[in-house]
């Protein structure tokens, strides 16, 4: 269930007339982008350190962190702030994670992404 005053999207399933909804929490959008993003080759990781190796122990529910989403009338606009990997082309690691995320969260919610705006915040030297 979603927290009172979350904002929550609905995804309309069968045009045709089947009742019944699906309700998106934004929480859940943002999580989807930040997984997207963090697999896309040269990510080191989200803003607030947050990696795919750190999910089971932090718990999905954390996992947004540095994943900012608005969605107005069924349209998505994602904010991601993130830290590249060094000696990796950031203009090149942004295209991928701006194509990844587009296609998350289109393919798991069908909501319709507008805009992924990638902010590179740092670059991670530790193993380089």
């Amino acid at each position: 269930m979603s927290k009172e005053n979350e904002p929550v999207y609905g995804v309309k399933l069968n045009p045709e007339g089947m009742d019944g909804h699906v309700q998106i929490a934004n929480d859940v959008i943002a999580s989807v982008a930040a997984l997207a993003a963090t697999e896309a080759e040269g990510v080191a990781y989200m803003s607030g350190k947050v990696t795919k190796e750190r999910i089971g122990k932090i718990g999905i529910k954390n996992f947004s962190k540095g994943a900012k989403i608005g969605v107005q009338d069924g349209v998505v606009n994602a904010e991601l702030s993130l830290v590249v990997r060094y000696g990796y082309s950031i203009p090149k690691v942004s295209k991928s994670v701006q194509e990844r995320v587009r296609t998350a969260i289109e393919g798991m919610t069908g909501l319709t992404v507008a805009r992924v705006n990638v902010h590179i915040v740092g670059v991670d030297i530790e193993k380089a």
